[in-house]
């Protein structure tokens, strides 16, 4: 029977899929599909909102609608149809698995694969979070705060071969192509981390390649929606790996 009465509801076009307020639902109303978090059924949720504060995109808010009722045993007996399974984990946008976001002293992770052969092993690297797709990092991530961003077309990373080295250390990394992904959607996320983030500086890297262009325009244009004047510098990698252009911009 329906009735009138309070119900999460969850906005997609915030949602970036993190999947933390699933694991913050107790009763498993909130699953992570298609790259989203979806209600599993009305009759699981009891509308208390104990998801909502675990939310870093605040896509999740209390509606009161005509919903079928919350049915404590219903959610028992769904609770244990997943006993012998393994826990689901949360998945990002691209459906891979995580566990929410990490920030870590760069160097420290362990693989957790076979051991690294130290004859061919190279320098630690100078990662400190996941994750790193500017698609998949809430604007609220905690290793933004007051950081020095490293933008950087995802190319990059594999063309210029001393990038742990020089480029990444001490910098917040957010990597992704301006030719195949939504350039406005980097855009607005770009305007919601300079607004929310206290950006300290942010240093684009992109490939000498026509398509990478759109990627400091994309950031500067960002700025500029976002009423900030954070410092700015761009730096362009040849194809054959090498630094053809280091340039200091004010945005």
């Amino acid at each position: 029977m329906k009735l009138k009465r309070k119900i999460i509801e969850i906005d997609e076009g915030r949602c970036s899929g993190c999947g933390i307020c699933a694991t913050a639902c107790a009763e498993g109303a909130i699953e992570i599909k298609d790259g989203k978090a979806r209600l599993v059924s009305d009759i699981y949720c009891d509308g208390l909102g104990a998801c909502i504060g675990e939310c870093p995109e605040d896509a999740l808010t209390i509606v009161e609608r005509e919903s079928e009722e919350f049915d404590a045993e219903a959610v028992e007996e769904y609770l244990k149809g997943r006993t012998h399974q393994e826990a689901p984990q949360p998945t990002l946008a691209c459906g891979c698995p995580s566990s929410h976001i990490q920030t870590f002293a760069p160097g420290t992770e362990k693989a957790p694969h076979k051991p690294v052969d130290i004859r061919t092993a190279s320098a630690a690297s100078a990662l400190a979070h996941w994750p790193i797709q500017i698609k998949l990092i809430p604007p609220h991530a905690p290793f933004l705060k007051g950081a020095d961003l490293l933008v950087a077309a995802d190319c990059t990373a594999v063309a210029y071969p001393d990038f742990h080295n020089t480029l990444l250390p001490g910098k917040a990394v957010l990597i992704g192509c301006p030719k195949f992904d939504d350039v406005d959607e980097y855009v607005q996320k770009f305007v919601d981390i300079f607004k929310q983030a206290g950006v300290n500086s942010v240093t684009v890297v992109d490939m000498e390649v026509p398509c990478c262009s759109k990627l400091p325009a994309l950031v500067r244009h960002a700025m500029t929606l976002a009423g900030k004047d954070i410092p700015f510098n761009e730096i362009v990698i040849g194809v054959r790996g090498q630094i053809v252009d280091r340039a200091r911009k004010i945005a």
